[in-house]
């Protein structure tokens, strides 16, 4: 259906504005791509944009790996953990006694364990290998997988939220930042850039910094080193080199920030506080999942405002005041899904939230018609340049333009619902005969008044379940679904429905607060305000309350739409308070609710000597 309904889409828009509008998201509002994505293969690349300043092109894996011979597709089915493992015995001197097959073997499970993971976390030496894991800096010089289009510019995002710059895309920079990008007054970038100097013990540059070879390991400090991370390296040196920037303008790193401003600071400000206090006293292996909690998060956190934000627009057309805004409101699952009840409510509370962000495919395809009608308006145009209307790094003047154009209130807004209505009066001509209801939602004045909204809504129609489907798999990549350090879990059901004669299978999911993601947030909650020095210990009551207001993590409350009786939210809380316990990371003499504490099982370590870093760098 979407293939034949987009050629009928075609003939009516042109084929440049179909491909600008047939898409899932809006990159002003959320930089990230509406798909699918790995969540644990991020971080190799946020390294790589960092050292470099530029998006990673395709390396030298796959052509030092795999073989040879055959397709694309077939050298990339090829290349496993037991080829690598081959490739690596070769070398004598660094892997001397591993060249029989039981060694080899050690070896190659050392691998998968340790360094790489398969496609659709397969188990066994023999699947075809997609991600590398983020245990070493020169996890950057891998390029797995080998599309960084594929990670769906959540590094770029990632970056650009960390960097704080005010260009359209990253510069290199030197100035007072805890996240400086390439240039370094002089210094090594792994002394400066504290994600960078955490991740890469035994790491110097001896050349350029725009020389791709230029980052060495000092084996004196081998010892420094894990050997998961010298396994790493040592993949990584038989590369030669890291890989080169991605041909042609894509190459440079957007700039582009959410629409979500305060979700996209509150992000920006746990990464850089837990980065800047832990990376150097919590064990790196705890760090790592740590940090990739971290980062599910504050995308997820952001991801629901932006949400919020953008349904709201629809009906206003203004966005959101910062301080208004707000993540989607959850009800979490303490008990990891053993208490029934409570799993039945966190699922009840996603599907709500779900059903409630389902008109976002069509916010957004209302966004990008308004956006390529108004670029191509020559008097908007004029107007724009004189208001000095900018939709980048921050998109709000620019989305609020829009929203003028939506409901009326911009003087060119008739002659932009005139072109609306022409295209959706011709598209429901054009679909009528294979498409009849899409056609009469197009021509129903009395249903949807706003010709803008009305071609939005039958475009996405004739979409199918594609932008739904993505929308959803978008949802699961943020909450890292069924990972160890994730934020949901997932788990098929069965029920009936009126009008069936058997039950109907579905997936539903819930948040639940994995003991990662846990140790994550208190470690978080207890880090001082501001310059503060010493770490605090913060009251079970103020925990609670910090993630339902920060992230919209609902405990021993219920949250709006949801209701829950005190006996369950009361059993929340104690399941809480046990994994707590049981975590280290809570002390109570007695029952008191002044007494339940809460401390980090790690001490905070910040950087010896801080620099001072400016208020546009926090």
């Amino acid at each position: 259906m979407s293939h034949a309904a987009r050629n009928l889409v075609n003939e009516v828009l042109s084929r440049k504005m179909t491909r600008e509008v047939w898409a899932d998201g809006y990159k002003k509002v959320l930089p990230v791509n509406v798909l699918h994505f790995d969540l644990s293969a991020v971080l190799p690349a946020v390294f790589y944009m960092f050292r470099f300043g530029h998006r990673r092109g395709r390396g030298r894996f796959l052509e030092t790996y795999g073989p040879r011979e055959g397709t694309l597709a077939q050298r990339r089915r090829k290349t496993t953990v037991e080829a690598v493992a081959s490739a690596l015995v070769q070398d004598a001197n660094e892997f001397d006694g591993f060249a029989d097959e039981v060694e080899k073997a050690i070896l190659g499970d050392l691998l998968l364990c340790f360094c790489l993971e398969n496609r659709s976390y397969e188990p066994g030496r023999v699947k075809p290998v997609q991600r590398v894991a983020p245990t070493h800096y020169m996890a950057s010089w891998i390029d797995l997988p080998d599309n960084v289009a594929n990670l769906r510019f959540v590094p770029e995002t990632i970056v650009a939220i960390l960097a704080n710059q005010e260009n359209a895309h990253i510069h290199p920079t030197s100035g007072r930042t805890w996240f400086p990008v390439v240039g370094t007054r002089g210094k090594s970038i792994f002394e400066k850039n504290i994600l960078l100097k955490a991740m890469g013990p035994g790491m110097a540059q001896t050349g350029a910094l725009d020389n791709y070879d230029s980052d060495h390991f000092h084996e004196k400090e081998s010892t420094t080193v894990g050997l998961d991370q010298l396994l790493s390296i040592r993949l990584a040196q038989r590369l030669g080199s890291a890989p080169k920037k991605l041909r042609g303008a894509d190459s440079r790193i957007s700039n582009q920030r959410p629409i979500a401003s305060r979700a996209s600071k509150n992000c920006s400000e746990d990464i850089r506080r837990f980065v800047r206090d832990y990376a150097l006293s919590v064990p790196r292996h705890a760090f790592v999942e740590m940090f990739e909690s971290c980062i599910a998060v504050g995308l997820t956190t952001i991801f629901t405002s932006v949400a919020e934000i953008v349904l709201e627009w629809k009906n206003s057309g203004k966005v959101e005041d910062p301080k208004f805004q707000r993540p989607a409101r959850l009800f979490v699952d303490c008990s990891s899904g053993v208490d029934r009840r409570l799993r039945n409510l966190a699922e009840q509370s996603m599907d709500d939230y779900m059903r409630r962000i389902e008109p976002l495919p069509v916010a957004f395809m209302v966004l990008r018609l308004l956006d390529y009608r108004v670029r191509y308006d020559r008097k908007i145009r004029k107007e724009l340049k004189s208001l000095k209307i900018e939709d980048s790094p921050q998109a709000d003047e620019w989305i609020e333009f829009l929203g003028d154009v939506l409901h009326g209130r911009h003087a060119r807004a008739d002659f932009i619902w005139d072109d609306m209505e022409s295209d959706a009066e011709s598209l429901a001509e054009d679909v009528r005969e294979d498409y009849p209801r899409t056609a009469h939602l197009l021509q129903n004045e009395e249903v949807i008044p706003n010709p803008v909204l009305r071609l939005a809504e039958g475009i996405v129609r004739l979409q199918g379940r594609v932008p739904r489907e993505r929308l959803y798999a978008l949802v699961g990549s943020l909450l890292y679904v069924d990972r160890p350090n994730g934020l949901a879990k997932k788990r098929r059901t069965r029920r009936m429905e009126p009008g069936r004669a058997s039950p109907r299978s579905r997936q539903v999911r819930s948040v639940v607060l994995t003991d990662a993601v846990l140790e994550y947030l208190v470690h978080s909650a207890v880090l001082p305000a501001g310059r503060g020095r010493t770490a605090r210990t913060v009251s079970l009551a103020e925990f609670m309350n910090k993630i339902k207001k920060r992230y919209g993590f609902y405990v021993d409350a219920a949250p709006p739409g949801l209701t829950v009786s005190n006996e369950l939210l009361q059993q929340n809380r104690s399941f809480l308070e046990r994994r707590l316990r049981d975590l280290g990371l809570m002390i109570g003499v007695n029952d008191a609710e002044a007494m339940k504490r809460l401390k980090p099982r790690f001490q905070r370590r910040p950087p010896h000597k801080a620099a001072r870093v400016t208020e546009s760098a926090r």
